[in-house]
């Protein structure tokens, strides 16, 4: 099947650039073979979430010493003062915690190179990490791994390294069998924000089949992501229906605050606030 530019609008409602997006989305949907309505719901759902709408193409890594503690804990920073030392420095952190040196075997990355830490940090619409997985795509396009992680931070690059990524790890199959799961795990390693997940691959599949209109896209307010690292109003919203201090930030204390809402809601508790967990939350 093809997709029209008004149902790749309303896959991601929030991005006021989807025509240049969509000019690169119908040429590799035909030559990745991302043709049919499970296989393309299944691509958009997932790479919308983890780019929120396709407007993250690069990953946040403007960590505070305490969430370095937190989210790396003591293996890489032995004490806070040693944290203090990265606080709010992305590329300095990127080029401790990402190279191999620092890391355990099993969760090498290939960056070994001065600098390949910040240089091959999440980049494109799948968020693609390390050296050796970005070699990988630039081999299969003729680029050397620098010029593809350059190419990456492009909108092309960005789609085409998702394409690429989709394929080599025939995430297909999964998509053919409605395995939405299956498919969340190759992308994201786990199920991170299942629930978002699993509704964008709904929506997705009932524009696709002419179950919602077009001509008006979906309301934004309804695709909105929250997650550590966001800021502003809407976290200011959501802190408050919480019942914790409103103070826009969306750090350690609310993800975990956020988990034990939505365990105790039926909802996976993830500390990802999308679809599913607002309409329970502001019901």
């Amino acid at each position: 099947m093809k997709i029209t530019l008004d149902q790749f609008k309303a896959m991601i409602p929030t991005n006021r650039e989807a025509e240049e997006w969509y000019d690169i989305a119908k040429v590799m949907f035909h030559d990745y073979e991302i043709t049919t309505t499970n296989r393309i719901a299944g691509f958009m759902a997932q790479c919308a979430h983890e780019s929120n709408d396709f407007k993250t193409l690069e990953e946040n890594l403007n960590y505070s010493a305490d969430s370095l503690l937190r989210v790396f804990g003591k293996r890489y920073f032995k004490s806070k003062a040693h944290a203090q030392e990265y606080h709010r420095q992305p590329e300095k952190i990127a080029n401790y915690v990402y190279m191999d040196k620092n890391r355990s075997k099993r969760g090498a990355l290939g960056n070994v190179i001065d600098g390949d830490g910040w240089r091959f940090r999440g980049k494109g619409i799948k968020q693609l990490t390390g050296r050796n997985n970005v070699e990988q795509f630039a081999k299969s396009i003729d680029m050397t791994a620098e010029q593809a992680s350059e190419y990456l931070e492009t909108k092309k690059g960005a789609f085409h390294s998702a394409c690429w990524f989709w394929e080599t790890n025939n995430i297909a199959k999964y998509a053919d069998n409605d395995d939405i799961v299956g498919m969340s795990k190759k992308i994201n390693g786990g199920t991170i924000g299942l629930d978002d997940r699993k509704d964008r691959y709904a929506k997705s599949q009932a524009i696709l089949s002419g179950q919602v209109t077009t001509t008006t896209p979906i309301k934004s307010s309804s695709m909105v992501i929250l997650k550590k690292g966001s800021r502003g109003p809407e976290v200011v919203k959501m802190q408050k229906s919480l019942g914790i201090t409103a103070d826009g930030i969306f750090g350690i204390g609310t993800t975990a605050v956020l988990k034990n809402w939505q365990r105790a809601n039926g909802l996976t508790p993830d500390g990802v606030a999308g679809p599913a967990t607002f309409a329970k939350l502001y019901r």
